[in-house]
């Protein structure tokens, strides 16, 4: 089986609109989207409509949690906080209760497992984030000891397209952007972002997962990265001050913080992090 992995769309429907259509040139058997296809952005149900018009399997991430009532805001920053209410004001109740019946995980083939935040806790896995080696770790030993016997899990949530490897009691980072699974090792696998990009490459990130030929593909999907932010500083759901360069907001952060201005720092000029 090969499956197209999408994730953290977050309701950006020109960056998942390009991101399908560079799918359908893989001759991929599933598309399998790893949540948070709401939040932050102005087209959460174009977004929705689409995922569900190309039988995507859905996990749920902390954005569908919340929107749907199923978890508060209280860990969101300000700005997510913002964008869960206005999205929940603009779905309709099929909508709300679509994003209420998708499930925390989703076992494939026996050998992949989808989730959004991590493998692990049992419960509030969609709020956990695999941003260190010791967390990684955590959800390892949950891969490991897995029923499924699957050695792949595909996790979304921090917005990075990542490969990480277990084995011989070792984690180790795999910065290729194709990659050979071992028969010996399990892995953490993240496709990165669709439509909400932290990092310098504005691009919309996917994986292609061929599970028969155990290869992982990372592919970059280029558009109008311009357009959707637009409209979401319109509809006053993105951060102060996120329209300047990210040089001039990090002189800024420095600034602000050298006279102990911490909480304007959080408040105005950080990003978004749940």
């Amino acid at each position: 089986m090969k499956l197209a992995l999408i994730s953290d769309i977050h309701a950006n429907l020109q960056a998942l609109q390009a991101t399908l259509d560079d799918i359908a040139a893989q001759s991929v058997d599933r598309i399998v989207c790893l949540g948070d296809i709401v939040g932050y952005n102005t087209q959460p149900a174009e977004c929705l409509a689409l995922i569900r018009g190309a039988n995507c399997l859905c996990i749920a991430g902390n954005h569908e949690r919340a929107v749907s009532g199923q978890i508060t805001t209280e860990t969101f920053s300000t700005t997510a906080a913002r964008a869960a209410a206005w999205t929940r004001e603009r779905l309709s109740a099929e909508e709300l209760a679509f994003l209420a019946g998708l499930p925390l995980r989703a076992e494939i083939e026996g050998e992949l497992i989808a989730v959004h935040g991590a493998l692990h806790p049992e419960t509030g896995c969609e709020i956990v984030r695999l941003d260190t080696d010791e967390s990684r770790a955590f959800s390892f030993e949950a891969l490991v000891t897995h029923p499924s016997g699957a050695r792949i899990c595909a996790f979304g949530h921090t917005h990075r397209a990542a490969i990480y490897e277990f084995r011989d009691g070792r984690i180790m980072s795999r910065p290729e952007d194709d990659f050979r699974l071992r028969e010996d090792a399990y892995y953490l696998i993240n496709p990165g972002t669709v439509g909400q990009p932290r990092a310098a490459d504005r691009r919309a990130s996917y994986m292609v997962v061929d599970l028969a030929r155990r290869v992982v593909t990372i592919r970059r999907v280029a558009y109008d990265v311009f357009a959707p932010f637009a409209a979401t500083r319109r509809a006053g759901l993105a951060p102060p001050l996120s329209f300047l360069p990210t040089p001039v907001r990090q002189a800024l952060k420095s600034g602000l913080r050298a006279l102990r201005l911490d909480g304007v720092v959080r408040n105005t000029l950080a990003p978004p992090r749940t």
